[in-house]
């Protein structure tokens, strides 16, 4: 057969690939025999804001390794279309580039009598510049069935964690696997995080937590360069555990050490920003592809659930903490007041309630600036936690902070409420206005709101009676 005449009919970008097969079902060199013109163009005439390539000039024949980074998944689908027979279709955006990849695999029946052990595909693409919906969505009904029901799980859930419980169950059975996890990375704080995993019954796997140790987070860095490039890592076979021991040495060694025959690992993703990974480990080889066709689709709706529901967290602080002194706020204080005055926190028994009110702010903020102002504020709030650990602290005003002690002796309160008096009237240190009431009731909450904030008003005037300076 005539390789060049027959890539030549090809109008897309396309190349002829070989691939040469062992007797016991291994793989050696795969090259690029030959290429249609707007293949070769691909390569020669590479925009400038593409990575560099490791050359460009198209040599026919050459290992595909010269054009570009060695990549696993390339392989196996050459292997599978140009070996097994098997016409593959991809649409992957690999990590070495900003762009999408819609490619195709084809057999190719074609026998070299003088070199029986070399077989042949075609290799086919288009680039496209962002994401097409249509191509995303065009799998088997299988898979479109898989990455449905994940899609309805994450929706429609009320609770997000047992959503992702229910879904990394899911993705294990789906890939046969022993254990399946999601790993969030915090990069700032360098750190990882299990957000689920699942084992497969008597699978003797450990929880992921069981290596979260302070060094793991530098294994888990590691992994986009182990990826090197391509849309995921799979490490199915031997030879695979070979490229992956040259690449990540400390990361083999411990899959190895923990019995680990096969892994699927998957960035998630939301933009560019890296949230963190999924795997499988000792997941079922015969289905491969399907396994990556899914988990390529399916990482994408994960990782913009994981997105969301980290935004709506920080959301949640953002309304829920001061961000001046790092205490409760003013709107996480009156949910939480509601709900006691509800009598919907069965585990309230009693509860006292404190008012401190921040003595000279104005003054200091009059004289000083209001940069010493908020320092102030501060150091009041510093002094709260200190005095009152165990308790809720929340900001509930300009000058005023409100705590919560809940399910505590009366003597207990009345010794550190003492122990913020004399801290208060110490030279040198912030001066608070104290009052506080108890009840053992927590539908009566207004009622002692009420009672300690008249009290500390009280000890207010007291205070500016012996300091008539300090009131303005």
């Amino acid at each position: 057969m005539d390789l060049q005449a027959f890539a030549d009919g090809f109008d897309m970008m396309t190349c002829i690939m070989s691939v040469r097969k062992f007797p016991d079902g291994s793989y050696g060199d795969i090259r690029i025999v030959t290429g249609n013109a707007a293949y070769i163009r691909s390569y020669e005439h590479t925009p400038d804001d593409m990575p560099d390539l490791p050359s460009r000039k198209f040599v026919p024949n050459q290992p595909y390794t010269d054009y570009i980074e060695k990549d696993l998944n390339f392989e196996d689908y050459c292997y599978r279309a140009a070996v097994l027979k098997q016409p593959l279709h991809g649409y992957v955006h690999p990590e070495r580039f900003d762009v999408w990849f819609n490619m195709f695999f084809l057999p190719v029946q074609c026998e070299d009598p003088d070199d029986p052990d070399v077989a042949y595909c075609t290799y086919s693409m288009e680039i496209k510049p962002a994401a097409d919906t249509n191509l995303m969505s065009n799998l088997s009904p299988e898979i479109t069935q898989n990455v449905l029901r994940t899609c309805i799980k994450l929706r429609g859930a009320a609770n997000f964690q047992q959503a992702m419980d229910d879904v990394i169950r899911d993705i294990r059975e789906l890939c046969g696997a022993a254990h399946c996890c999601i790993l969030l990375t915090d990069i700032p704080k360098r750190q990882c995080s299990v957000l689920s995993e699942s084992f497969l019954e008597d699978s003797g796997m450990q929880s992921m937590n069981h290596f979260l140790d302070e060094y793991f987070f530098d294994i888990a860095s590691s992994w986009m360069n182990t990826i090197a490039g391509s849309s995921c890592l799979i490490v199915q076979n031997e030879a695979d555990f070979e490229v992956l021991k040259d690449r990540n040495p400390r990361w083999y060694a411990s899959l190895r050490g923990a019995n680990v025959d096969s892994v699927v690992l998957f960035p998630l993703k939301c933009g560019h920003e890296v949230l963190g990974y999924i795997w499988a480990l000792n997941f079922d080889t015969t289905q491969t592809v399907q396994i990556k066709e899914t988990l390529e689709l399916t990482t994408f709706f994960i990782g913009s659930e994981i997105a969301n529901h980290q935004l709506l967290a920080r959301l949640r602080t953002l309304s829920s903490i001061d961000m001046l002194t790092g205490v409760f706020s003013r709107n996480e204080m009156n949910n939480r007041v509601d709900l006691l005055a509800a009598s919907m926190d069965t585990s309230v028994h009693s509860l006292a309630a404190i008012f401190a009110d921040l003595n000279g702010l104005k003054r200091t903020n009059d004289t000083e600036g209001h940069f010493a102002g908020d320092l102030m504020l501060k150091n009041a709030a510093i002094t709260l936690q200190r005095i009152f650990y165990g308790c809720e602290i929340y900001r509930a005003g300009g000058d005023e902070f409100f705590v919560l002690a809940v399910n505590m002796p009366e003597s207990e309160i009345a010794s550190r409420v003492q122990q913020l008096r004399s801290y208060s009237s110490t030279a040198g240190n912030v001066s608070l206005a104290v009052g506080w009431s108890m009840a053992e009731d927590s539908s009566k909450i207004r009622e002692i709101l009420r009672s300690a904030d008249e009290k500390m008003y009280a000890d207010k005037e007291a205070f500016y009676a012996r300091f008539p300076e300090l009131k303005r």
